[in-house]
């Protein structure tokens, strides 16, 4: 018999009281138990990115977290950066303006480094930016279109949308 612990989480601003095996890892939690799907599994070692939240706050890898760390905590996943249902923030619009996606798998992964970049640098340098989504993976676009949807949120550089 598995013992499961109970855990309460601020997850996108709202209470989450679940039971869990002390062996769920966050991202299992978020997308078996919570249905927020957004939060991608890939190389399920924090190597890739794929899975970043934000833990109050900061960026973490959720696959590497025990779901029971985040007990009493506050996490944002990529669901959770848009103002309201149905509406995109400034960062997913560029996102989608520039181009800075193709097989969407490490999309959530780079807004959510992206979206803490933005939040404590509203105006990054193309540098700060490429430092920002340097653990984060994306065999697709190779970044430059990333880097040009920042600079269209923030209005630091070229942004080029082709």
């Amino acid at each position: 018999m598995t013992l499961k612990t109970t855990v309460e989480i601020q997850v996108n601003g709202k209470l989450q009281r679940c039971n869990v095996e002390p062996r769920t890892t966050l991202v299992d939690l978020l997308r078996d138990e919570l249905l927020l799907t957004g939060t991608h599994v890939g190389c399920e070692h924090g190597v890739c990115g794929a899975c970043s939240v934000l833990l109050d706050g900061e960026p973490v890898r959720s696959c590497c977290l025990f779901a029971v760390q985040a007990d009493g905590l506050s996490v944002t996943t990529v669901e959770g950066l848009a103002p309201a249902r149905g509406e995109l923030s400034p960062l997913q619009d560029a996102f989608c303006q520039a181009h800075a996606l193709q097989c969407g798998y490490c999309t959530p992964g780079m807004l959510i480094a992206c979206h803490a970049l933005v939040r404590d640098v509203p105006r990054p340098s193309e540098a700060q930016i490429r430092e920002a989504i340097s653990g984060n993976l994306c065999r697709c676009n190779g970044y430059q279109q990333i880097v040009d949807a920042v600079q269209l949120a923030t209005g630091t550089g070229a942004g080029r949308h082709d």
